[in-house]
């Protein structure tokens, strides 16, 4: 099978890892102006207010950050939650890599799984168990 894109670029929504540093800043700290934010990242590492202000614009524009406008700066805000953001790159990598069967995909899931930690089959568990209820077992 060919494919049309570039090594660089496999995933559409693939994301960087300053990118990736400021949306977990922005989840844990909603609201948060460019300087604030650069203030958080100075513990971990030392990037500047420019950079931090273009990687935020460029979260924008990936619809992942909203900005409004305070006084004479922006605040940010993450449109999409962190489990949001995971089932969107997840679902991204499954159309990249799916071969058309269910099974694939759940055995693969299952398998990550068991080795994140002892639990996580676990809370997989319950997690399907809590779906069934709520939709009633049934799919629409």
């Amino acid at each position: 099978m060919k494919r049309n894109r570039h090594a660089h670029n496999v995933l559409p929504n693939s994301l960087g890892e300053l990118e990736l540093t400021l949306l977990d800043v922005v989840w844990q700290m909603p609201d948060s102006d460019a300087r604030t934010i650069t203030a958080e990242l100075s513990d971990e590492r030392t990037v500047s207010l420019s950079t931090v202000q273009s990687t935020l614009e460029r979260l924008v524009r990936k619809n992942l950050l909203e900005r409004k406008k305070f006084s004479h700066a922006y605040r940010y805000r993450a449109i999409q939650s962190r489990s949001e953001l995971l089932g969107n790159l997840l679902k991204d990598v499954i159309k990249l890599l799916h071969d058309g069967k269910a099974a694939t995909i759940l055995s693969s899931f299952v398998n990550v799984a068991d080795r994140l930690d002892d639990n996580a089959l676990d809370e997989l568990e319950q997690l399907i168990q809590h779906k069934r209820k709520e939709t009633g077992g049934n799919r629409e």
